[in-house]
């Protein structure tokens, strides 16, 4: 029986499948909300304001570190739960998927979350005459926590040693030693 359960619950992780398919395809709607964006903010290119042109050029870079996070998730997601991608990776150019390790994961995903928050940040205050006084301190305050939390992760990550770049350091120090 127990063997059973075993194998039924290791089996369950190819149900994550229907997720990451489920983010490739909102990815791809957000690629074409990217693009009609795009041709908008192209339409404007001599009729805009700089600043508004500014924050145009803002929400793509935007748009592009949120596909990054998706894909990040997506890919480093399906190969440390549902099935590796490192089998051939070198002939199909993502040999990249095997350096992602779960320390690793943790520091990128918090820097594209900070990076986001600032960006919208830098929104909030080239248009600060449309927000509050209190959403402006809020989206501090939030901004803050974002970067408090990524030094905690990023000091217990260091503690840890838990990504190949630590551990690559205590071999080579062990070695060397």
């Amino acid at each position: 029986m127990q063997m059973i359960l075993d194998k039924a619950i290791l089996a369950s992780r190819h149900i994550l499948v229907v997720f990451y398919l489920g983010l490739a395809l909102a990815l791809a709607l957000y690629a074409l909300h990217f693009a009609w964006k795009l041709v908008k903010y192209a339409s404007g290119l001599f009729s805009v304001e700089d600043s508004d042109y500014l924050l145009g050029l803002l929400y793509l870079l935007d748009s592009a570190l949120v596909a990054s996070l998706v894909v990040t998730v997506a890919v480093s997601s399906y190969d440390s739960m549902v099935s590796r991608l490192t089998d051939g990776a070198k002939a199909q150019r993502i040999d990249w998927v095997a350096e992602v390790d779960p320390g690793n994961l943790k520091i990128k995903l918090t820097t594209a979350i900070i990076a986001i928050s600032s960006i919208h940040l830098l929104q909030i205050f080239l248009k600060s005459e449309k927000y509050s006084d209190r959403s402006i301190t809020w989206a501090l305050v939030i901004h803050a926590a974002f970067l408090v939390g990524g030094l905690c992760l990023a000091v217990m990550d260091k503690l840890e040693g838990t990504t190949k770049a630590a551990r690559k350091a205590v071999a080579k120090k062990v070695t060397e030693g």
